[in-house]
């Protein structure tokens, strides 16, 4: 069963539609990327699907209930999410900041136990921030910060991660390192679903690829089926050559000229 769902989707901004009568499944325990040009709709539907911009029409679902009803804290400890620009309080350290990923487990006393503190340090070694849980998060560099920000929302401890453009700041290695963690959290037994620009990459670590254009769905399913010549220059309007990987032998996105 797909517990998160959206049907009949319509989101927008003021007068201005963004997302018009879009059908999203996302296939549990799976890695998910959505791709598209911008201003397509991505970030607009990924923060539909955590209760953060509501909807006009339609709905999000996650266990055959409308999101839009459940508590705050219910929904934080169903669904941990990574902002395309996350804002962090003026003088706040690293570890402080991880720290707040626990809030959804906390009584109202706000009762901190060792569970959460194994959840932080977990986090933060995963996402290589250890060694800098004593450092002002304002002192550090683009790429150190989304790796603090990835270990707070890793330190939810959540069923489903949604991350917006998480490898944006981060040098290649980075990059690759950040998204093999992913792909470790789907191992584990974790929903992932992560909005993305660099399509050889969604087509190496993701099991489903949802490609947008214009605030509709117009290809989902397994990277081989929606990454083709055809759909790529029908949503990005580019000329391209799809060929295997030579690693991985997932499809590999070459540009026509």
């Amino acid at each position: 069963m797909n517990r998160l769902r959206a049907q009949g989707l319509s989101l927008g901004y003021g007068d201005r539609l963004v997302v018009e009568g879009l059908d999203l499944e996302v296939p549990h325990g799976a890695l998910t990327a959505i791709i598209g040009p911008n201003a397509c709709g991505k970030s607009t539907t990924l923060r539909s699907l955590v209760r953060l911009q509501a909807a006009r029409a339609g709905s999000v679902e996650l266990d055959g209930r409308p999101v839009a009803a459940w508590k705050a804290r219910e929904v934080a400890r169903e669904l941990g999410f990574l902002p395309q620009v996350a804002v962090s309080p003026e003088g706040i350290r690293v570890e402080a900041l991880v720290r707040r990923g626990r809030y959804a487990h906390q009584s109202l006393l706000g009762t901190w136990n060792p569970s959460d503190e194994d959840a932080v340090a977990s986090a933060m070694e995963s996402a290589g921030g250890s060694d800098l849980a004593d450092r002002l998060v304002s002192e550090l560099s683009g790429g150190q910060r989304q790796r603090v920000w990835v270990a707070m929302v890793l330190a939810q401890q959540t069923p489903y991660l949604l991350l917006d453009e998480p490898t944006t700041f981060l040098d290649i290695a980075h990059q690759y390192e950040l998204l093999r963690l992913l792909r470790r959290q789907v191992d584990e037994g974790r929903t992932v679903v992560v909005v993305l620009h660099d399509l050889n990459q969604a087509c190496r670590f993701a099991d489903h690829v949802v490609a947008m254009r214009e605030g509709t769905v117009v290809a989902a399913g397994p990277p081989a089926e929606v990454i083709t010549a055809e759909t790529v220059e029908d949503v990005f309007s580019m000329a391209c050559v799809v060929v295997p990987d030579p690693v991985t032998g997932t499809p590999m996105v070459v540009p026509a000229d």
